[in-house]
């Protein structure tokens, strides 16, 4: 299987390298719903995922969690790079939101090219740095957001073609980074306004342009 084409940063090893990468590198399935890794476990390989997607989120020791980003086909998980380069223990969660089929390259094979060549350390790091950035986004909206902007948002970018979201208000919750009660509180106040209609599992967004318009004004 030609997986190393799919990784753009990964086209300017030598022909010896990517022998060698496409050797020792294994693939793997995993099903929908598998923890892939959590708190207190070492990773053992570095993964670069060729299809599905996988949630990495944190929890607090009061409970709460929080969705710190998506891994998707064509990207590696930079908390798993990070483990890898600090030889330490995974600190939050991640889960297959789909079947998910990745590259397992193995620690010592990375270890290694992270070493002696420079085309691999650079890709690397490039998407490290890239999912550092996007984390800094998140950290901003948590916590200098208005939730009700960032609760339209959400909703906007989840309504499927009959503008409905299905998810609950603890999903919600967790994609913010906020409390279930709050969400609650402000799901009540978009269906006061006549934006949303809420019952279990789902909410019917119903008016469009106001919510646009919130999401828009930050």
């Amino acid at each position: 299987m030609d997986w190393i084409s799919r990784f753009q940063g990964l086209s300017n090893l030598s022909k010896s390298l990517k022998d060698q990468l496409t050797a020792e590198t294994k693939i793997i399935a995993v099903p929908k719903n598998t923890v892939i890794f959590g708190p207190g476990k070492s990773p053992e390989n570095l993964l670069l995922l060729l299809e599905g997607c996988v949630r990495v989120s944190q929890t607090s020791e009061s409970g709460r969690e929080i969705v710190l980003y998506r891994v998707n086909a064509g990207e590696s998980c930079v908390l798993t790079t990070a483990c890898l380069l600090s030889y330490d223990d995974y600190s939050a969660e991640g889960v297959a939101e789909t079947n998910v089929q990745a590259a397992a390259i193995p620690r010592r094979i990375f270890d290694r090219l992270v070493s002696e060549s420079t085309d691999f350390r650079r890709f690397v790091f490039s998407a490290y740095s890239k999912r550092i950035t996007d984390l800094f986004v998140v950290i901003e909206e948590v916590a200098f957001k208005r939730i009700d902007i960032r609760l339209a948002q959400r909703l906007l970018e989840l309504k499927n073609n009959a503008d409905i979201v299905q998810a609950t208000h603890q999903n919600l919750a967790v994609e913010l980074g906020s409390a279930r009660e709050v969400i609650s509180r402000q799901l009540q106040e978009f269906q006061r306004k006549s934006w949303v209609k809420a019952s279990r599992g789902e909410i019917a967004l119903r008016d469009i342009p106001k919510l646009e318009a919130l999401a828009g004004s930050s």
